[in-house]
């Protein structure tokens, strides 16, 4: 059943009437929520603007926002590259211990800077502790953000030490455009958080 907004100037304050067999609650400037006796119909009142109200009326569920989430950096697998490079420095192999120690150092500043946010809609990297915009991608172009509902698969590599993830999504172009990222992010958290907003992955999560 679809939510119906009102709005109203003013409500008089707590009270209780009867309407059509249902139960309904004023409560003035706060959030309420009443709850008809067998009727599935609640009721949620928000102050607004000033004396403005808005009431939401849903008929079998509650409304209800989903929180924004912004996983935990992890620096993991910066740590592993540097140590190996360290490593390979010790028994003098330079030619692979420099590029290896180069792109540990990138995902070492990458992962204190860069950011996966999951708003309502859409998944957006943005930077820095401020979540400040990423401007466009370098690589596709269009902006650093893509809806949940265009998602058309992701997986997680791999589930028990995740390193990369990659997801395929059809805001870019309709013929489906794929991204990778490293995994700079807790991957315990990345995952929940992709399986809540984005469907469930053919991978297990991380353990």
């Amino acid at each position: 059943m679809a939510t119906a907004l009102l709005s109203v100037s003013r409500f008089l304050p707590l009270q209780n009437r009867e309407m059509g067999g249902f139960t309904r609650n004023f409560r003035s400037p706060y959030l309420g929520e009443v709850i008809g006796s067998k009727s599935f119909v609640r009721r949620a009142v928000r102050r607004v603007h000033g004396d403005s109200f808005v009431v939401a009326s849903v008929l079998g569920q509650k409304v209800k926002n989903r929180e924004t989430v912004v996983p935990d950096p992890d620096y993991r697998i910066a740590i592993v590259l540097l140590g190996l490079s360290g490593g390979l420095t010790y028994t003098n192999n330079l030619l692979p211990a420099a590029p290896i120690g180069l792109l540990g150092l990138l995902l070492l500043v990458q992962t204190s800077r860069v950011r996966f946010v999951f708003d309502e809609e859409a998944l957006e990297v943005r930077v820095g502790e401020q979540l400040q915009d990423s401007g466009e991608n370098v690589f596709v172009g269009g902006k650093n953000r893509w809806k949940y509902s265009t998602f058309v698969n992701w997986e997680l590599w791999w589930p028990n030490f995740p390193i990369l993830v990659y997801f395929k999504e059809t805001q870019t172009k309709p013929e489906g455009q794929v991204h990778f990222f490293p995994i700079i992010f807790d991957g315990k958290q990345l995952y929940d958080v992709m399986v809540e907003r984005a469907g469930p992955s053919k991978t297990s999560g991380p353990k």
